[in-house]
């Protein structure tokens, strides 16, 4: 098994350190070498070139976002952007997105060991996930940690509370590698009167508010990072927070979220699998559950107790996926209806009862 070779470009020797060991520790990546800004990397590139690239944003001679540009410009490669994700730089993470940057890790906080544990995961699947953007191969054998938790950790699964029917649909959307931009092209495609949506997208803390701002400045319907108690209503959209469970609840006819702490589920917090559970214990029938791009299998258990629970359930289809691990593994389950390109599920949604 050919092993992926990574470049890890940062200007701190102490995440160099920290990267290098991290992803060494998983038996299917390689680290080729690492650099402490832009021009040492392109030095490395001359003798060997990388499968993925782990790059920071702010060094010293030129900046991660700029260097970004050229690379994709003249030698496109995966590109892991490497970022603390504070409030002040999520504005720059997100532009390394548009540039081309296939997801965004957040940096260990040394000292932290159970903040380290979880960064392996998170690291290492990120990477793989960025490798096989590129090869177009969905085929990856788990990163060894201890079994994952699935969402009985957060919600045990119980009988049905949803009303039997509502005027009020209620469509609930995952996704995880490539969603930043893929929720974009989904969600400026819906009108003001589109019917409450809530999203569950993996990404760090800090980093979902300045995403969520970004869309509400793009789209038709209004958009915002989700505050626990916050009623999901026709024409909003609300954003799961990073590193918090998200849960659709209702009380009477009224659906709103819980905001939540937690385990990992699925290797993620949030998760899908956790909000799709709550969609299908307190909607039901009354909602629609879509799974978009995204490495492994979060939400495909989620959506099959869903569709199960009568809601109509929607996958993005393989051709417009970034990576399809997460629709993939949904269909594998049986808990598709209806698999569409990225650029009709709007559509779909919306004709839909």
């Amino acid at each position: 098994m050919n092993k992926i070779k990574v470049l890890i470009v940062d200007d701190s020797a102490v995440v160099r350190q920290t990267l290098r060991s991290i992803l060494s520790s998983d038996r299917e990546i390689e680290v080729i070498g690492t650099a402490s800004d832009p021009f040492a990397a392109a030095e490395k590139m001359k003798e060997v070139v990388p499968d993925v690239m782990t790059l920071d944003v702010e060094m010293p001679r030129m900046d991660g976002i700029t260097f970004l540009q050229k690379l994709m410009s003249q030698h496109p490669l995966p590109v892991v952007m490497c970022s603390s994700l504070t409030e002040s730089g999520s504005e720059t993470a997100l532009k390394a997105l548009e540039y081309g940057a296939v997801d965004i890790i957040q940096k260990p906080r040394l000292g932290v060991k159970q903040f380290l544990e979880e960064s392996k995961i998170i690291i290492c699947d990120a990477v793989k996930a960025a490798s096989l953007a590129e090869r177009k191969k969905i085929s990856v054998t788990p990163f060894r940690v201890p079994p994952k938790l699935t969402a009985d950790a957060v919600l045990p699964r119980g009988t049905n509370k949803a009303m039997i029917q509502t005027t009020e649909r209620v469509v609930a959307i995952g996704a995880s590698t490539g969603g930043t931009e893929a929720l974009k092209v989904l969600l400026e495609a819906f009108p003001e009167d589109s019917p409450g949506i809530v999203v569950v997208q993996h990404m760090p803390e800090h980093f979902t508010r300045a995403f969520a701002d970004r869309l509400d400045d793009l789209c038709r319907v209004s958009v915002k990072e989700a505050e626990n108690d916050d009623t999901v209503i026709r024409g909003r959209v609300l954003i799961a927070p990073g590193n918090k469970h998200t849960l659709l609840k209702r009380s009477g006819a009224r659906y709103y979220v819980e905001v939540r702490d937690g385990p990992l589920v699925s290797r993620h917090r949030p998760s899908v699998d956790v909000l799709f559970r709550s969609a299908a214990r307190y909607a039901g029938k009354n909602a629609v559950g879509v799974i978009m791009t995204g490495m492994g299998d979060d939400g495909a258990r989620g959506l099959l107790e869903m569709r199960e629970a009568g809601a109509y359930t929607i996958a993005q289809n393989e051709a417009s996926c970034v990576v399809f691990g997460m629709p993939k593994e949904a269909i594998k389950l049986g808990a598709i209806e209806k698999v569409e390109p990225l650029d009709a599920i709007a559509e779909a949604v919306l004709n839909h009862g």
